[in-house]
């Protein structure tokens, strides 16, 4: 007991330099931001306090709710692309080949580089002039289906959607590469024995045993989905006419563009709102799933 008592608390001493960062960094901004959330605040000078007009204003400004709803599409986009996407390259890179190896160091890669430059990247293959899409449907005979990606209100958002998707498969697949490995191998050779393969032991056996792994991708799917900023700045800045605006780049043009930092955190705080309300929906959903 002894020996189990001090290894805790070697585990809680470990935790407390990170616990106290995350606490610094991460929720002492969220409360303050709520905090102002409830003010008339330029960033400088006296705080008005103003109630709940800020989030009056909000649920009344239709940009918001176009915002609301492409961050929506992103989320089912991003939930119905990476996960499945990812699952299915981790059950078949999931042999520690050469070759395995090798494509998931490419399937990781977008990871790597800045979102940034993926924005680049994919703004120049959108570009209706000289971008790669065009070029590609030119050359296979489809060119009533050329059209300018980026700024066309009935693609756009299908079009951002993809290099957001491309940019997060690689970690989602790591994770279930890794949730799948840690399956017992007496738990495989018995449902082979009782002849479960293919379909029938991915829905009987292997998924049940990685649920846990599913949920949290999901919930991490979710909450970054809502955080979705970089690509849409660099490729369209939420335009044309804010037909690409999303919560992260509606809040921050209305903190940073117009000086309205209270409003800005009444943004921030109703995003935190809704990305509780989803996850809360997805735990339901799967836990039901689970049962």
């Amino acid at each position: 007991m002894p020996t189990a008592i001090r290894s805790k608390g070697f585990i809680a001493l470990a935790l407390l330099p990170a616990l106290l960062l995350f606490l610094v960094f991460v929720i002492v901004p969220v409360f303050w931001s709520m905090y102002y959330g409830f003010f008339n605040w330029k960033g400088l000078g006296e705080a008005k306090f103003i109630g709940l007009d800020n989030y009056v204003e909000i649920l009344n400004d239709p940009v918001f709710w176009r915002a609301l709803r492409n961050n929506l599409i992103i989320v089912a986009s991003s939930i119905i692309g990476q996960i499945p996407i990812a699952l299915i390259l981790a059950l078949l890179l999931l042999r520690n080949s050469f070759f395995s190896r090798l494509i998931r160091s490419a399937v990781f890669m977008p990871m790597v580089l800045s979102t940034v430059v993926v924005g680049l990247i994919w703004g120049y293959i959108y570009h209706p002039q000289f971008g790669l899409a065009n070029k590609v449907l030119e050359i296979i005979g489809l060119e009533s289906w050329t059209r300018a990606w980026l700024s066309d209100p009935k693609v756009n958002m299908l079009a951002i959607s993809i290099p957001i998707n491309w940019s997060n498969i690689g970690p989602y697949m790591v994770i279930f590469i890794a949730a799948l490995q840690n399956i017992s191998s007496e738990i495989n050779d018995a449902a082979k024995i009782d002849g479960a393969t293919g379909w029938k032991k991915l829905t009987r056996v292997t998924l049940p045993m990685i649920w846990g792994t599913v949920i949290v991708t999901l919930i991490l799917c979710i909450s970054g989905s809502l955080k979705a900023f970089d690509h849409v700045i660099v490729m369209t800045g939420g335009g044309p006419a804010q037909s690409t605006e999303l919560l992260a780049t509606y809040m921050y043009n209305n903190t940073f563009d117009v000086y309205r930092y209270g409003y800005g955190s009444a943004v921030s705080t109703m995003i935190i709102i809704i990305s509780a309300l989803l996850i809360t929906i997805n735990y339901v959903l799967t836990r039901r799933k689970e049962s």
